[in-house]
């Protein structure tokens, strides 16, 4: 079958021929219908062997979803044929963590890998997954559009969840970056508070998606973001580039026993010390989320109150995506169709 894999450190993926997975005991095999592209993959293709603990070569998407193929013996849970979104972090499955469905905080550090992260990922036609635990039921959604829910719904579900006991109505939540995970993270903002929604970002195209998902204004990035936001005038900040620049911003931005939630992974340097950030500010190093919550992710998509935005792209031009992804010129998430099929 066909998979993209990531086969060398900084350096693009490769399209390869590789075997069909088969089933594992109690484990899964899903027929692709979806896999999303993702920031997270570039700074994978970026960084240098021995950043992460990562043997290569592997599949890259860890926004997967798909129809049951095989079930590996012993496996219960979801039937041939049903649509299911896969939850991306693959704990250990025996900690206490992961007992509680808490993957992402696996007390084995198995955090570090998972679907496309270290382990065969879903950009792919077959996918194998060790357990159905693993899996959410779709319900009806649109299995292709519905692929970046496992991160780019999740992960900003999770942020604000954690942050909405700071914001009341009329407060201001600044969105810092509108791209796949910043335009959902708008949209459930404006569906669970009653913030008044500050969305930044560096291209204008981002900022009208911002004002369509429900932000009240648009902040060009640069220079001036600061003076246009105010100091300390922000509740709460969701910063979804994580670059100096971007968390300097949202350090400046924060009001005093505010709340930032750093989601991007674009490497900056955080200025944490007296005088760059208020005081009694919580930071936190936001981190995916619970299959519990993509679960509800799942539920808020149907209810209608998510919609992506969606370009979808054939396997054969994935390589040439993420060059598009890297140059921003994407409104909203790539998602890879394996097996063919458009969005709805």
């Amino acid at each position: 079958m066909r998979a993209v894999r990531l086969t060398g450190w900084q350096r693009p993926p490769d399209l390869c021929e590789i075997p069909e997975p088969v089933a594992a005991p109690g484990g899964v095999v899903l027929r692709v219908a979806g896999a999303g592209l993702c920031h997270s993959d570039l700074h994978l293709m970026h960084w240098p062997a021995g950043t992460l603990p990562y043997e290569l070569p592997f599949t890259l998407g860890h926004e997967v979803t798909g129809t049951v193929a095989e079930l590996g013996p012993g496996a219960t849970g979801v039937d041939v044929g049903e649509d299911v979104i896969v939850y991306g972090p693959w704990g250990c499955g025996r900690c206490r963590r992961c007992s509680r469905g808490e993957e992402h905080l696996c007390e084995r550090r198995s955090l570090q890998r998972g679907c496309g992260l270290g382990r065969d990922g879903g950009l792919a036609e077959y996918l194998a997954v060790p357990s159905p635990r693993l899996l959410v039921p779709l319900g009806g959604l649109d299995p292709v559009a519905a692929a970046p829910l496992a991160d780019a719904a999740l992960t900003p579900y999770h942020a604000i969840r954690r942050a909405l006991p700071h914001l009341r109505p009329g407060d201001r939540a600044v969105v810092i970056g509108v791209g796949g995970l910043g335009h959902v993270a708008v949209q459930l903002l404006a569906a669970l508070s009653g913030a008044r929604i500050v969305a930044v970002d560096v291209r204008e195209e981002a900022l009208d998606l911002a004002r369509e998902a429900g932000a009240a204004e648009g902040v060009p990035a640069g220079d001036d973001a600061l003076a246009a936001i105010g100091s300390g005038a922000a509740a709460v900040v969701l910063d979804c580039v994580g670059s100096d620049a971007t968390l300097a911003l949202a350090a400046a931005v924060v009001a005093p026993g505010g709340h930032l939630s750093i989601i991007g992974m674009a490497g900056g340097t955080f200025p944490l010390r007296r005088g760059a950030v208020p005081m009694e500010t919580t930071v936190v190093m936001s981190n995916w989320g619970t299959r519990a919550e993509l679960a509800e992710v799942v539920a808020l998509a149907r209810e209608g109150v998510i919609h992506l935005a969606v370009e979808t792209v054939p396997l054969e031009e994935v390589p040439a995506a993420y060059e598009r992804l890297e140059r921003g010129e994407v409104r909203g998430r790539f998602v890879a169709a394996p097996n063919g099929g458009e969005t709805a």
